[in-house]
């Protein structure tokens, strides 16, 4: 099941909230546990649906091992998507309406999809899924929150693209572009709203500080500052293993790489719920990803 990756989950809900421009509520939570239970549900399935490529690539995971039935983990991934589903439901039409083309992209990457050129653009699709979930549980609207879904997923996609090569090494190509698209990312997430990809426009250069017009609430600046931090995290998570992976693309170090990325998702949806000025929430978000690093050091990520 992969409990450090699970720290990575609760964060899709609340940046998609924060995005959606509301408070965390009930209907939020119930949005989680459906995102733990689906995430989990896949991950099950993976190793069902792998388990054959894994008694060669990876015999000491639980199935090929012997010390998890095939039986069992299809059961639990079936009873995890069930849970799930019925949980977004509980949360309301609109979340559900999200939930279930969200569990159908979890089966059909895992039972085929990943073996595709258009595997990580699945994956991609499901974590955004996973955000707007979030916005719908809690306000039954996702439109406002399609810019910071397409973000995670555009990090997710890279992710899952050099995760492809992890089992036996291969080209620095998938990882150089990861190390691109992270910085391309981290200058998105810290651009203001409406500021232009070149920076801000010449008039709003020229506005005083102490005019009506230039004048920031507080709650502003503190969020500016909360975003820059948590995006600088994310650069300094993912950045340093890419460019590794880059120089040797050896399994040991794309693993490393991929491993990375999956504990730079945490930060980087703190970032996104911190521009969206989810102050609290992005900070609750943060604390998740020390936890997420020691069960990584007993518990492998990927």
């Amino acid at each position: 099941m992969r409990l450090p990756a699970l720290f990575s989950v609760p964060g899709d809900a609340l940046a998609g909230t924060a995005a959606a421009g509301a408070r965390p509520d009930t209907r939020t939570l119930l949005a989680i546990g459906s995102s733990l239970c689906l995430y989990e549900a896949g991950m099950a399935l993976n190793d069902w649906a792998d388990r054959d490529v894994d008694a060669v690539e990876r015999p000491h995971r639980p199935l090929p091992s012997g010390r998890i039935r095939p039986a069992a983990a299809l059961t639990a991934a079936c009873a995890l998507t069930a849970a799930g589903l019925a949980l977004a439901a509980r949360a309301g039409r609109p979340a559900l309406t999200v939930a279930a083309p969200l569990a159908a992209t979890v089966w059909a990457y895992d039972l085929g999809v990943k073996h595709t050129p258009a595997g990580p653009v699945a994956m991609g699709a499901a974590r955004g899924l996973d955000l707007l979930l979030g916005a719908a549980a809690t306000t039954g609207r996702t439109a406002r929150a399609l810019p910071s879904a397409a973000l995670l997923g555009t990090h997710t996609v890279a992710v899952t693209t050099v995760s492809r090569q992890e089992a036996r090494g291969g080209s620095p190509l998938a990882p150089l572009a990861a190390l691109a698209t992270t910085a391309l990312l981290t200058r998105a997430v810290t651009r203001r709203p409406g500021e232009p990809a070149s920076g801000p426009s010449p008039a709003t250069a020229r506005t005083p500080a102490g005019s009506r017009t230039g004048r920031r609430h507080p709650a502003d600046a503190t969020a500016e500052l909360l975003t820059a931090a948590c995006a600088a995290t994310y650069a300094a998570t993912a950045a340093r293993p890419y460019f590794h992976a880059a120089l040797n693309p050896s399994p040991p170090l794309t693993q490393r790489a991929v491993g990375a990325g999956i504990r730079a998702t945490i930060p980087l949806q703190a970032a996104l719920t911190a521009r969206s000025r989810g102050t609290a929430a992005a900070l609750l978000i943060t604390a998740l990803a020390p936890l997420g690093a020691k069960f990584a050091k007993k518990v492998s990520v990927t």
